[in-house]
């Protein structure tokens, strides 16, 4: 099998299996107990909000578990816009977020809250002139994404941040597409949260953190045993804690070099599919974008046909978020991106990781060619076009 599709999800590096093990096993003690057997645990779990903490360039006391990249938007957004709602009620953010913040920000308009969704452009690089005409009084809180899943454009969260720091606005980012896989610092992006999420970078699934700039009060989702100094009641999952810890510490070490040999391997495979197959369209940012991510439009065929035809070669890609696979809507980054419905039909995303290989690439630049051109031979737009 060719795995292609690490958005969506990567697969689980061994040596963090092997650190959670224990945990998993012998150390199954509770981390809020006072004996000494519950010490491991809470050990364990310490020690991990230190590797995170070091991984985002944060103190430890700043970063919150949760169960994942979903939870910790929802509690930046929600718990933001409720902690100040005495302040306003007016959120701004962009179009082509994750659905996790979309669709916490559609709750919030139900409750009485006014949601700004801001334009892209053809790259999807949110518009900073539009942010700024935007921020009013009544603005608390700023949600942005770090870097697009689908089509890997990285946005300008320096400057965005800026924006926010002036007008004395909250600026959350969801950066579960760029942590572990891009350097980041969060005071050099000057950002008060920040949500990661553990599967997205070789930890395991149902563990992610929320970061929570010193000074910044979050009003918690869930309540019960005050866990996490009261910003995320339940016991930990400590197993998934410590392999999130361990992920975060790998990628401390790894990263750098990992990232430039994907860009290589992400290149070819650009390159190749441009020069073989007509008609295509690349999409996302031509630079400012995740080393690992190619997302591009095959005109006249449907992307769901060709992912079909990929997974009888052992190829898995993707034509659109994960959280939204087996819809027959175009994808909504790329409408916000002002791509025509009928050519974003035809997206493809490929998204590569550390185990895929230069003989892997080749496989896929020699299997999609032909599969494209059986596809267009039975596409009566195609037919058409040629005639």
């Amino acid at each position: 099998m060719i795995y292609m599709d690490h958005n969506a999800t990567a697969p689980l590096d061994k040596r963090v299996l092997d650190k959670m093990m224990p945990f998993l096993t012998d150390v199954y003690s509770n981390p809020s107990s006072v004996y000494r057997f519950a010490q491991e645990s809470k050990k364990g779990v310490e020690d991990a909000r230190g590797f995170v903490a070091q991984l985002l360039g944060a103190a430890t006391d700043e970063i919150t578990f949760t169960s994942g990249g979903t939870e910790s938007d929802n509690t930046a957004i929600k718990g933001i816009a409720l902690m100040y709602r005495d302040k306003g009620n007016h959120i701004i953010t962009s179009k082509i977020e994750h659905h996790a913040v979309l669709h916490a920000c559609e709750f919030l308009e139900k409750q009485g809250f006014e949601v700004t969704y801001l334009d892209v452009d053809e790259y999807g690089v949110v518009d900073l002139e539009q942010l700024k005409k935007t921020i009013k009084d009544e603005t608390t809180l700023v949600s942005i994404m770090h870097a697009n899943n689908e089509v890997g454009t990285i946005e300008p969260i320096k400057e965005i941040a800026d924006i926010c720091r002036d007008k004395k606005v909250y600026f959350h980012t969801d950066a579960v597409q760029t942590v572990g896989k891009i350097k980041i610092d969060v005071k050099d992006l000057g950002v008060d949260l920040l949500s990661l999420s553990a599967h997205k970078f070789y930890g395991p699934k149902g563990v992610g953190a929320l970061y929570v700039k010193k000074g910044v009060k979050v009003l918690p989702l869930l309540h019960g045993g005050g866990h996490e100094k009261g910003k995320r009641s339940g016991t930990e999952n400590v197993a998934g804690i410590v392999g999130l810890g361990e992920a975060a510490r790998l990628a401390s070490e790894e990263q750098e070099a990992q990232e430039k040999r994907i860009a290589a391997l992400r290149d070819k495979l650009q390159t190749g599919i441009t020069e073989k197959i007509p008609e295509i369209k690349i999409n996302g940012h031509p630079e400012q974008r995740l080393t690992n991510t190619l997302n591009f439009c095959i005109r006249h065929i449907e992307g769901e046909s060709i992912l079909i035809n990929l997974d009888f070669e052992d190829i898995c890609a993707s034509s659109g978020s994960a959280c939204t696979s087996g819809s027959l809507e175009p994808s909504h980054v790329l409408l916000a991106m002002g791509i025509p419905a009928e050519v974003a039909h035809g997206s493809l995303w490929l998204s590569l990781g550390k185990q895929n290989t230069e003989a892997q690439v080749d496989k896929v630049l020699e299997v999609l060619p032909p599969i494209v051109e059986k596809l267009r031979q039975m596409s009566p737009f195609w037919q058409h076009k040629s005639r």
